[in-house]
């Protein structure tokens, strides 16, 4: 049982590597145009999309569904200001990092969701997996580029983006030990990161995908709420 959540985590999780590697290639080679940057405004349009089906379809039903009102109303408004003073330090510094920031919101909680939902429901729990994976493709993609814009080495990244792949494998073992009996805490942590990926969502991300006289990036944004909608009702 444990190995099977460890690769379902896993499976999930690569394709944050995968992404990086895909953004890689992009940007070295293809070469720079107008329909190059209309590709990069869509695909992180997209990421939005995925990410804000993950907090309307996922995160805050599932909290809703357990948490009272008042901790519910804290929990979400403590993510928003959590993330407010950490984005504003980061931008303070120089650096991009909000899609980064709101892949993280959304992957963290959710491995975490995945390794305590194993034991109640396997298939549920492999579909979520898939899930969680096809949205970390389009956000790693944009990840990566606003890391290695804001300095980081292109090496460095990629290392960086192997501990993340992983790090769902130990939010979802996690999950599975100390929070399979314990849904209110599962679902506090769910509405705290939702909470902050709204605020990066429109703060970082809607902003960065917009394009003067431009109208596909908003298409991207739409096509990442289906897939949302669609692993959803799957699921």
């Amino acid at each position: 049982m444990n190995v099977e959540i460890a690769l379902f985590a896993l499976f999930s999780g690569i394709t944050i590597s995968i992404g990086g590697f895909l953004s890689y290639l992009f940007e070295n080679h293809v070469k720079e145009s107008p329909f190059k940057k209309e590709i990069i405004h869509t695909s992180i349009a997209f990421g939005g999309g995925i990410i804000l089906s993950a907090v309307a379809l996922v995160l805050v039903p599932k909290g809703m569904e357990t948490l009272e009102l008042l901790p519910l109303s804290i929990a979400f408004a403590l993510g928003a200001v959590s993330f407010y003073f950490i984005d504003r330090y980061i931008h303070q510094k120089g650096g991009k990092m909000g899609m980064l920031l709101a892949m993280l919101m959304d992957f963290i909680p959710e491995s975490i969701a995945l390794g305590a939902l194993f034991m109640a429901d396997q298939k549920q729990a492999m579909l979520l997996a898939i899930f969680i994976g096809l949205q970390n493709l389009p956000e790693a993609f944009n990840s990566f580029r606003e890391l290695v814009i804001s300095g980081y080495k292109v090496k460095t990244t990629h290392i960086i983006f192997a501990f993340l792949s992983l790090s769902g494998v130990v939010g979802a073992l996690a999950g599975h030990f100390l929070l399979q009996n314990s849904p209110q805490i599962t679902a506090l942590i769910m509405v705290y990161a939702s909470g902050g990926i709204i605020y990066l969502l429109f703060q970082d991300i809607a902003p960065e995908s917009t394009m003067k006289k431009i109208y596909l990036p908003p298409l991207g944004a739409t096509a990442g709420f289906l897939v949302g909608m669609i692993g959803e009702k799957v699921i």
